[in-house]
């Protein structure tokens, strides 16, 4: 079959023109892959967020009667806000042999040459259906993957396969961590700094949670568990984020926030170590506090996160994406994506896409044109595969 180069390029620039920066609606561009896909004959499922400002999309083209391959990712982009671009970030631009544009990389690309592709895969008799799979919010919490999953579940659709095509200079990805976040309130007893012994001190209640949380960072660290296979780090990490509390110099501070993350190993529960967290804050800071005052006090909340991947070696998804790639390797990395949550869901994924992690949610965020050509060439692979 004649295979065009880097037909592409006109999808990814449209793609970029959309600003889904994630505090903005996505549907302009959902609404244009909605249009584009119709006009191939493909009537895609849209299922909208709970204010229905943001939707994912859904679309199936080949035979319906059968399971198929998910090519898959999310439509936000990261702020450009602060940033120093030496070009429109919404706007691709090429300079030498890369493109430009702010999600070009993380990760509009993919994206985009799975939508261009749609077009080529209509025209042909598929024998296993290729599913396009676009989000909202992943940026923010991988929030809008979850509802399309139950969308699918609901539906019966029970995919064989799901390339999540995160910026992995296509390699193939297999494992990568989860990540968990916590905001935390804490609630003190204010009075002036003088009689500190009647007032109960929210920041420095923080900081010993904050401290405790880092000895644990540091257990870690030192004791594991540790996979080797992963790149540096390879231990479940914790990081306390943002602290902000106390109003007054001269004022036991009577409130402080902070928020903290684990980037957490598969196979590990990041819950564990936030409950070690709270039974440390129960049995050792509180009965402090609560002697002061008893309306004292931490509330806890989840900021949302992604899921672990772990796909095994051996697993048909990563032979496919191995053989579709060319890469006899596969790799563990410390990112998060949206893969684990459609493993959670039942469906075998791995990650694979155009462009380097070190260039997303960075200025001047670029691609360089041969990975736009590596990337059309797997899909390339990936018709032929469907079509035999």
């Amino acid at each position: 079959m004649t295979q065009p180069e880097l037909f592409s390029l006109d999808m990814i620039e449209r793609f970029i023109s959309f600003d889904t920066t994630s505090r903005n609606s996505n549907l302009p561009l959902i609404h244009f892959v909605r249009d584009h896909l119709r006009e191939l004959g493909v009537e895609p499922v849209l299922t909208y967020d709970a204010e229905g400002k943001k939707a994912n999309l859904f679309a199936t083209i080949g035979p319906q009667d059968r399971p198929g391959i998910v090519l898959s990712g999310h439509t936000d982009v990261v702020p450009v806000d602060d940033q120093d671009w030496t070009s429109d970030p919404f706007k691709l631009t090429k300079r030498d042999d890369k493109i430009y544009g702010r999600g070009v990389c993380d990760m509009k690309g993919f994206v985009a040459i799975a939508t261009a592709f749609a077009a080529e895969f209509a025209k042909r008799d598929l024998k296993t259906p290729i599913h396009l799979a676009l989000s909202y919010d992943e940026e923010v919490g991988c929030l809008g993957v979850p509802l399309l999953l139950e969308d699918l579940d609901n539906r019966g659709l029970s995919p064989v396969a799901c390339i999540v095509g995160e910026p992995s200079e296509m390699g193939v990805v297999r494992s990568h961590k989860g990540k968990i976040g916590q905001h935390v309130t804490v609630k003190g007893h204010e009075a002036h700094s003088s009689q500190a012994h009647i007032g109960a001190n929210a920041v420095e209640a923080a900081c010993e949670a904050v401290a405790f949380l880092k000895g644990i960072g540091r257990r870690l660290r030192d004791e594991g568990p540790h996979d080797p296979d992963f790149e540096a780090p390879t231990y479940t990490t914790i990081q306390n984020c943002m602290i902000n509390g106390g109003n007054a110099v001269n004022t036991v501070a009577g409130l402080c926030t902070f928020d903290f993350d684990v980037r957490f190993l598969p196979g590990e529960n990041p819950h564990d170590y936030i409950n070690e967290c709270k039974d440390f804050v129960a049995t050792t800071v509180l009965p402090e506090m609560q002697a002061v005052a008893t309306d004292t006090g931490f509330t806890w909340e989840d900021v949302p996160g992604c899921e672990a991947l772990n796909a095994g070696e051996d697993e048909e998804v990563t032979r496919l994406a191995k053989s579709l790639s060319g890469k006899n390797q596969t790799q563990k990395v410390g990112f998060g994506t949206e893969a684990g949550h459609f493993q959670g869901a039942g469906i075998p994924t791995v990650v694979c896409g155009p462009g380097s992690i070190d260039q997303a949610h960075k200025p001047d965020e670029f691609m360089t044109l041969e990975q736009v050509a590596q990337c059309e060439k797997f899909l390339w692979r990936l018709m032929e595969r469907v079509t035999a």
